[in-house]
């Protein structure tokens, strides 16, 4: 018998991801959904794998008997007010990216589960993949010496040919293309940045095509951070384009440069002055969430609560990408730099 009672609202194209990783998991149960989906109990047990109870009232869902989770995959547009009442209900928390849409809900979501002190996660799951691991011990085993230059783009044509799309257009719904989409980019820069961010600058635009004429916002936007320590970065969001997925990372040091698979370093003798070195490691290289990394995220929230300690990515290290986020996004309403003293705390 599982040991974790969760509850899903939300039952679209993100708990598609979700769901297998909360079945594969011995200690985690899907117990009860929250939908206006009419489903019938065949197609609950299809996809819970058991006879969960489906909820079309929130209120109602978080009462469910022994609900320990609550994972919340519905558009972003109303996540602030079920992490809300979740908290308040004593439940811990799972939450899709982005945490939200604008500063104002992020911090009153801050509020109530700092007041309640559940536990979390927040999906920026590619932080999963081997190839950011792999970033990361090209950085701390000096091979890049002194990085002075971080560069992570998001590149992935969001179209009517792709699930989302219907909601994914609206400003209301989905905010913009660094939220909709590219957070997972900004977020990985920051990741491996590890730095304070002291001011940002952005750009947007937006392609001509016909089939892009229903984004109500600008769908491609360009970022530049300025860190603390006289260091910079550059994170693309591109939800327009036209090419196969690419979710594009550079970092460039004083010994060598990363550039996604490929590195060179004068810390390593006996490389080719002109040619990269290949490393075979695994990539984001996909933006359908069936090919995420779900299940190593939910298996170590699983063991955190089970050892009663917090994720890794717990809200309060998502709040600090989102942070910067809304920094960029108002850079981009005003049009002028931004400082991150500028996005007060309580």
């Amino acid at each position: 018998m599982a040991s974790l009672n969760v509850g899903m609202v939300g039952i679209g194209w993100a708990a598609s991801g979700h769901i297998q990783a909360f079945r594969a998991n011995p200690e985690t149960e899907v117990v009860a959904l929250c939908s206006s989906k009419q489903w019938t109990p065949e197609q609950i047990r299809e996809f819970c794998g058991c006879d969960a109870v489906l909820y079309h009232d929130y209120d109602e869902f978080l009462q469910h008997p022994g609900l320990d989770i609550v994972d919340i995959c519905t558009p972003p547009y109303i996540h602030a007010e079920q992490t809300i009442k979740a908290a308040q209900a004593g439940k811990d928390l799972m939450i899709e990216k982005p945490l939200t849409l604008d500063y104002d809900s992020l911090l009153a979501m801050r509020e109530a589960i700092n007041k309640a002190g559940v536990k979390s996660t927040v999906y920026f799951e590619l932080r999963f993949i081997p190839h950011f691991d792999l970033v990361k011990a090209t950085m701390a085993e000096g091979l890049l010496g002194d990085v002075h230059y971080f560069e992570v783009d998001y590149y992935h044509g969001i179209g009517p040919w792709y699930v989302q799309f219907e909601w994914n257009v609206k400003k209301q719904m989905a905010g913009s293309a660094l939220l909709s989409a590219g957070c997972h980019g900004l977020d990985a820069l920051l990741y491996f940045a590890d730095r304070q961010v002291e001011e940002v600058f952005a750009y947007s635009t937006k392609s001509a095509a016909d089939w892009a004429k229903p984004y109500e916002y600008d769908s491609t936007s360009v970022a530049i951070l300025n860190f603390a320590d006289a260091t910079c970065g550059k994170c693309t969001s591109s939800i327009d384009c036209r090419q196969p997925y690419l979710f594009n990372i550079r970092l460039v040091g004083s010994e060598g440069t990363l550039w996604n698979d490929r590195f060179w370093s004068t810390r390593l003798a006996g490389l080719r002055p002109d040619q990269w070195a290949d490393l075979p490691t695994t990539r984001a290289e996909s933006g359908d969430v069936l090919d995420h990394p779900y299940p190593p995220q939910v298996d170590e929230f699983a063991q955190c609560l089970l050892s009663d300690r917090d994720s890794r990515i717990n809200f309060a290290e998502a709040f600090k990408t989102h942070r910067v986020l809304f920094a960029i996004e108002k850079s981009l309403a005003e049009g002028r730099p931004v400082k991150i003293s500028e996005m007060a705390l309580p």
